[in-house]
């Protein structure tokens, strides 16, 4: 039996550009805000909308997906949507406009995120979706690795002119949407629902009427997401240790570089072990990484944590969706796997406010601390309450 396909394959590529250009901007573009007038509220605000609008937005094109049959529509116009924002931050400088494209951008998100993933879990049996989800998020991680290291050696070479990084990030943006014509779309059941009584705030309605074990599952996942801050705190410890940006950024991508070679092989796990054994096995690892950098101080110590902290990515991420997709209705897949996706965005919203918030009140230690004791709580409350989920067959 072939366990990675050619869709699979095909997906993973998409992914690897698609996250190629946006991490080749992700170094630069706080600091590409700042030169055209941001302030630092003003970029909050705009994460804000930004993730907000791709997290409102997952559950929605996931249930019209699955009431029209069909995916690669909203996989192209997503990607295509996020590779058309990068040059537009570049051209239009007003913040009304950069406001709308990196809107644009994380719609895109919205829009293709649970169409792709209920693609990958259609190419995995029961035995084999830890692995398929594994894979492409290695993929996708490797992109996150050569982006950075890209923006570095251009940065070098032309230090300051942040905007050329935007028009070249649209090159392997672009890409990604033409790799995407080499799928073709399956012939798929309509759902029942008619696409035009789908209601924008379908995840809602789509949470009533789940499952049990869907719940259960996804409330353990979203505690955990209100806890789990941006890595940007992350790399602020570090700068506050007092390490320079080239030491900050070069972190930054050897844990980017652990999680894509780690992707699969903790996929491989998932599919022997057990979801929930291997998301524990990540959760642990996560809870070890935020109580060492309570302490941390060294470069040798951030080096040794972020390894881990690539360890628990790459076992808990992509694991996470291949549950979830093994959990639902096959009809229901791009709407669970949206809306566990969309209530994940908000959550890892709020976590970053609840982040920043404790630092400003009580310290770095005090914020990594907090997260690592929330982060044992949830992992005693999977150990309790949440089914292990063994191989069968995949509900209809």
């Amino acid at each position: 039996m072939k366990i990675i396909t050619r869709t699979v394959w095909i997906l993973s590529f998409v992914s690897l550009f698609a996250d190629l250009a946006s991490e080749m901007l992700y170094p630069i573009m706080p600091v590409y805000l700042k030169t055209i007038g941001f302030s630092v509220l003003l970029i909050g605000i705009l994460e804000g909308i930004a993730e907000a609008t791709a997290g409102l937005s997952k559950g929605y094109f996931g249930k019209l997906s699955d009431a029209s049959g069909k995916r690669l529509p909203f996989v192209r116009l997503g990607y295509l949507l996020s590779a058309a924002s990068k040059p537009l931050m570049a051209t239009f400088v007003f913040p009304f406009w950069i406001f709308a494209a990196r809107t644009i951008d994380r719609l895109g998100k919205g829009i293709r995120t649970g169409s792709r993933d209920a693609l990958l879990s259609d190419e995995a049996t029961p035995e084999t979706k830890g692995r398929v989800f594994g894979l492409h998020r290695s993929m996708d991680t490797l992109g996150a690795v050569l982006g950075p290291l890209f923006a570095l050696l251009y940065l070098y070479l032309y230090p300051g002119q942040y905007k050329t990084l935007f028009f070249i990030a649209f090159v392997p943006g672009l890409s990604a949407v033409l790799i995407t014509y080499l799928l073709k779309e399956q012939k798929k059941t309509i759902s029942e629902t008619s696409t035009k009584t789908v209601s924008f705030f379908v995840f809602i309605h789509y949470w009533k009427d789940s499952s049990s074990e869907y719940k259960k599952l996804t409330i353990g996942l979203l505690v955990f997401a209100l806890f789990n801050s941006s890595d940007a705190f992350l790399l602020l410890k570090m700068k506050e240790a007092g390490l320079d940006d080239t030491a900050v950024i070069g972190i930054y991508i050897f844990y980017n570089l652990v999680y894509a070679m780690f992707g699969y092989p903790f996929g491989h796990l998932a599919d022997k072990l057990g979801f929930k054994k291997t998301i524990t096995i990540g959760f642990t690892l996560f809870a070890l990484v935020y109580l060492g950098m309570a302490l941390a101080g060294t470069v040798q110590t951030f080096v040794v944590l972020f390894f881990l902290y690539g360890l628990y990515a790459a076992a808990t991420e992509s694991v996470a969706k291949a549950w979830i997709s093994s959990i639902c209705a096959k009809k229901d897949t791009a709407t669970a796997l949206g809306t566990y996706s969309g209530f994940q965005s908000l959550c890892t919203m709020l976590a970053s406010s609840l982040a920043g918030l404790l630092w400003l009140m009580f310290g770095a230690s005090a914020t990594f601390l907090t997260t690592a004791i929330a982060t044992a709580l949830i992992i005693i409350y999977f150990l309790l309450y949440i089914p292990s989920r063994h191989v069968g067959k995949i509900p209809a």
